[in-house]
């Protein structure tokens, strides 16, 4: 890969880092404030927003994914490594391939259906919050999901590469 390539190809990474941290901190923040201020409203108005309990559970799930997506981005997701104390590192990477292949097999699939979902919302004008469309709410589905397939896709490679060629990773070192 040329010097040209591998910069674009960093600079696009940190931009996708600093819009995953930003859309956390965003949607964070205004789930805070929207649901202090719906237990504000309740407490001294006896009254609150008809459609913020939905929202609320929308942004959780926005969370929830855009938080997967991040921590699929560096192997920070949840990993089951006890053979890894107990065999050579280069041994130990076979089960850490494979569950890299397994799960980014799992999140394709997912990330299929979940179009399809995206899709039936759309052919049927389904509506949130009033009159959002579902299917642009429910569209992070497919797209988190095809997102973290890629990622594990190439973990799973980098980890079949230093598995087979141990010594690619100590050249480039």
């Amino acid at each position: 890969m040329t010097e040209g390539a591998r910069g674009l190809l960093a600079r696009l990474e940190r931009w996708g880092t600093a819009a995953e941290n930003t859309a956390l901190v965003i949607l964070l923040g205004a789930m805070m404030v929207l649901a202090v201020t719906q237990i504000a409203m309740r407490i001294f108005f006896s009254s609150g927003f008809v459609w913020a309990e939905e929202l609320l559970k929308l942004m959780v799930l926005w969370i929830a994914l855009i938080a997967s997506i991040a921590a699929s981005r560096n192997g920070r997701h949840l990993r089951i490594d006890l053979l890894s104390h107990f065999m050579p590192e280069r041994i130990a990477r076979l089960p850490q391939t494979l569950a890299d292949i397994f799960a980014a097999a799992i999140c394709a699939v997912l990330a299929w259906q979940s179009y399809r979902y995206a899709q039936v919302a759309y052919e049927f004008e389904d509506t949130l919050l009033v009159d959002v469309p579902a299917w642009l709410v429910y569209s992070i589905l497919p797209f988190a999901m095809g997102l973290m397939a890629y990622r594990f896709t190439v973990a799973g490679i980098n980890e079949l590469r230093l598995l087979f060629w141990p010594s690619t990773e100590e050249s480039r070192q």
